[in-house]
């Protein structure tokens, strides 16, 4: 059953999602309602081509575990050599612009300026936060960004202009955020590349305990 939302700040049940996750349609994109949402596991897709903001919430989550961080051999390799080297929260507008911008043509594209402007507000307020990826003259060159609830990292996207760098913006987040106590990065999505990394499926129970 998926719900209608309106006007009010509110969502129903988790547990009444779909099996893909899609729980509710509609509402807007304001900070209170997007931290109650992450608050409970609930995150936005809002494709170009759909006229409201959909609401999941995944029964199975995919997550990595930040002391379960996978660095491969190159990675390392790649890491030592000192090439690139990483920035937290210095360039938000960039991170997400870059992420946007490139998926605009993908099918499905959701990252559109409804949804910028949103995250843009909800770091101005503390809660959404950027990891870069810098070349030797400081370019940016890849990066991610998230919201944090708690002690978890919900990350929402990242992007690469040159190989790997938005892999060692997940490496220095996992490794930041293991420093700090944190608790899991929430992936949303299961991707080869992100399981390659080690990233595993919890249950929605666990998920809101560590959260």
């Amino acid at each position: 059953m998926v719900f209608q939302l309106d006007n009010r700040i509110w969502f129903p049940d988790p547990y009444l999602a779909d099996p893909d996750g899609l729980l509710a349609i509609g509402g807007d994109l304001c900070i209170d309602r997007l931290l109650l949402a992450y608050s409970h596991g609930i995150f936005p897709w809002y494709p170009y081509e759909e006229e409201e903001p959909m609401w999941f919430c995944p029964h199975e989550r995919f997550v990595i575990f930040p002391n379960e961080i996978h660095i491969s051999h190159s990675m390392r390799t790649l890491k030592n050599k000192g090439i690139y080297h990483v920035t937290f929260n210095e360039d938000f507008e960039g991170v997400i612009n870059y992420c946007s911008q490139l998926r605009i043509e993908e099918a499905g594209a959701w990252l559109g300026p409804d949804m910028v402007e949103a995250y843009i507000d909800l770091h101005d307020e503390g809660y959404a936060f950027s990891v870069e990826t810098r070349d030797q003259e400081e370019k940016l060159i890849g990066g991610l960004y998230g919201v944090q609830i708690n002690k978890a990292f919900i990350g929402e996207s990242m992007f690469s202009l040159v190989p790997n760098a938005s892999k060692i913006a997940l490496i220095a987040l996992a490794q930041h955020l293991q420093e700090q106590g944190g608790t899991l990065i929430d992936c949303q999505f299961e991707t080869s590349h992100l399981k390659s990394m080690g990233g595993r499926f919890i249950s929605y129970n666990e998920y809101m305990e560590l959260i």
